[in-house]
């Protein structure tokens, strides 16, 4: 408990962190205000284990339950982390850490298309019940737009839905490819809005099941295909391409691969819109937790990252927007509908399942309300004309467009009659 103390001294500065070892001594660090979290350890070797790694095994800790809390709970302790996270970094030995984390991030994000899909496995091909109890009715696994503090999370994921789709400037006849479609969401609101052939694909069975039987049922199958590919597969050209939440498995390493394959597949006069998590601080890596249990091979990018590859790939970056709380607040909505469902969560898994998420949707919450995570659209074209020249068109076509399930109900309506 030596080492940890030592560094807990110089790392708690606000706050108050309470610790009884697995012995039952008690320690105390920060300055005894607010907040206050109390932990017990039950593993002699867990000190040390957090001291070399304090992310990845305090995680993993809690997960197995070697780590519990005493009136006090995950946020509470993420809380404070965020509060004095800039000085865990200068700690000589998570300085040292991360500059090696970093020298070898373009390793841990190598992602050929077989090891991509593994990656995309391990997350999204989970139970769709899972999805069901804790996303909003539409499935969206993304960036929530709250235009005001009192949308639902099904109006918020309304919202963002027609953000983008304003930012495309649908016309009949265009080719739409969505890289990453999910559960289809996206690709189906899009085809409801014009006369559209629109192309979905993922790397998840589990997704494109739920995907084309979606299709179907609103009889929109005769012009939205969802597939089993890699975007490295496919051939052009497409008018307009839209990715949302995908960017972050691409992996740095391939950064320079996925732009030049957008712009092969891009018509001359046609246009992307990217919508990835990002950070506001210097190019970095994916932290050890995250890393190893819910995102293997993800990385969430600086701008500085995005618009070097896309000058690379010399593409005209045409639009550019920060979403900066949003994320925050879909992350917070997803944790509580998962904490009221998470008996039936804990059915379908296990107990130790359920820690691993909350952690995980806790810890990204924080990386929203007090680290430097943030949400990128950048929308992109090969001509410097295929975009406006200012951005009223965005502004007066998301005022005019049909909420998504208007428009999906709409549809339904038609195949009926």
């Amino acid at each position: 408990m030596f080492l940890l103390s030592h560094m807990l001294k110089k790392f708690i500065r606000t706050g108050t962190l309470r610790i009884y070892d697995a012995d039952g001594k008690f320690y105390s660090f920060g300055d005894e205000t607010e907040p206050v979290v109390t932990l017990r350890f039950h593993d002699k070797s867990l000190a040390f284990k957090i001291f070399k790694n304090p992310e990845l095994h305090t995680g993993e800790a809690y997960t197995d339950g070697t780590l519990t809390f005493e009136d006090s709970g995950v946020y509470d302790l993420l809380t404070l982390f965020g509060k004095n996270r800039h000085s865990l970094g200068s700690y000589p030995l998570q300085n040292v850490l991360r500059k090696v984390w970093k020298a070898f991030r373009t390793l841990q994000q190598h992602n050929p298309a077989k090891k991509a899909q593994k990656n995309v496995a391990h997350h999204y091909d989970l139970s769709r019940r899972l999805y069901e109890l804790f996303l909003d009715e539409d499935l969206q696994y993304s960036c929530a737009y709250f235009r005001t503090p009192e949308d639902t999370l099904e109006e918020a994921q309304a919202n963002k839905k027609r953000h983008i789709a304003a930012k495309l400037r649908l016309e009949d006849g265009q080719k739409v490819l969505d890289i990453g479609c999910g559960w289809g969401g996206m690709a189906l609101y899009l085809a409801s809005l014009a006369e559209v052939e629109v192309t979905g694909v993922t790397l998840s069975k589990e997704q494109l099941e739920v995907a084309q039987a979606r299709a179907k049922e609103l009889g929109l199958d005769h012009r939205v295909k969802f597939e089993l590919r890699d975007y490295r597969d496919l051939d052009g050209p497409y008018d307009r391409i839209v990715s949302v939440g995908m960017f972050e498995h691409v992996g740095v390493g391939h950064y320079d691969e996925f732009f030049t394959k957008v712009k092969l597949l891009m018509a001359d006069d046609g246009m992307a819109l990217i919508h990835s998590i990002g950070h506001m601080s210097p190019p970095g890596t994916t932290g050890p937790w995250i890393r190893k249990y819910i995102f293997p091979g993800g990385y969430s990018p600086s701008l500085s990252e995005v618009c070097a590859a896309t000058e690379r790939a010399y593409l005209w970056v045409t639009d550019v927007e920060v979403l900066r709380m949003h994320y925050a607040d879909t992350l917070k909505a997803w944790r509580d509908r998962f904490e009221v469902n998470r008996q039936e969560i804990a059915g379908i898994y296990d107990e130790r399942f359920c820690r691993m998420w909350e952690f995980y949707l806790i810890s990204a919450e924080m990386a929203f309300r007090r680290g430097s995570s943030m949400v990128l659209q950048v929308q992109l074209s090969k001509e410097c004309l295929a975009a406006p020249l200012t951005r009223d068109y965005m502004h007066e076509a998301e005022a005019s467009l049909p909420a998504p399930f208007k428009a999906l109900e709409t549809e339904t309506q038609k195949m009926e009659a």
